[in-house]
């Protein structure tokens, strides 16, 4: 059976770093789906190229991935305005790998609205194929602070339970030093990676499981960080997720 993980950009595997590790310690058939696609070709080939060779490095088959988004109309910032054909996507990917043990998705936390709407299809589809548990990781997220302000990597409390991952000292120094593999997006780790370790110092490494309902609800009270950082209404968000959500709906396989 594979984990299965379902993304939005190249480079939010490096988010899942421990979880990918651990994975591959294990021995288990992991693939990743990157729904996301850019307006600029270059550009994307540069960020799909990197986030292989973080994948490579990690012990993954880089052919574990796939950029199911491409040519969707389901650009950066903006996949909740394309949310059909992203699920329909998803959905023929999922199908053609078969058994699924279970998502991981980025967490839904108003960090990113892509991040958000990656959880969302996750958290409607699973059904389909047998309910796997849908996981779900920290990015970023901004609950109860101004401005740009964030935390990296830290999960919400509304989002339940945290389940830890002990990481090795040489293991941590593996994972702070695979940042490298993103040259691209410097100016985007130079304001995330120190908040991300600062994040593990004080208490590891956390993912946690996705409640389906939680999709359904705001993802904390306040403003959230795509609000205030890139200018996306969350009501605009909302909006698309409960438009497409009864055309979401399959039989279970």
């Amino acid at each position: 059976m594979a984990v299965v993980y379902v993304l939005a950009h190249f480079d939010d595997e490096y988010g899942a770093w421990p979880m990918i590790r651990r994975g591959v310690d294990q021995g288990l058939d992991q693939r990743f789906l990157y729904l996301a696609d850019y307006p600029d070709p270059q550009a994307a080939a540069t960020r799909w190229a990197e986030a292989r060779a973080a994948l490579a490095a990690l012990g993954v088959d880089p052919g574990r991935a796939q950029h199911i988004g491409q040519g969707l109309g389901a650009l950066d910032g903006a996949v909740h305005q394309a949310l059909e054909p992203a699920a329909e996507a998803l959905r023929a990917a999922l199908r053609a790998i078969g058994a699924i043990e279970r998502l991981v998705v980025p967490a839904w936390e108003g960090g990113h609205a892509d991040h958000d709407a990656t959880a969302f299809l996750a958290a409607h589809l699973a059904p389909e194929f047998g309910d796997p548990p849908v996981e779900q990781f920290s990015l970023y997220q901004g609950r109860g602070l101004p401005w740009r302000l964030f935390r990296a990597c830290a999960p919400l409390p509304e989002n339940g339970p945290v389940n830890r991952i002990r990481l090795s000292a040489a293991e941590w120094l593996r994972y702070a030093a695979a940042v490298r593999f993103y040259p691209s997006q410097w100016k985007s780790w130079l304001g995330l990676w120190p908040g991300m370790l600062a994040t593990f110092a004080l208490g590891g490494f956390g993912h946690q499981r996705l409640d389906p309902a939680r999709v359904g609800e705001r993802p904390h009270a306040g403003p959230l960080l795509y609000e205030r950082m890139f200018g996306t209404p969350y009501a605009e968000v909302r909006t698309a997720l409960d438009a497409a959500a009864p055309r979401l709906r399959r039989p279970a396989a």
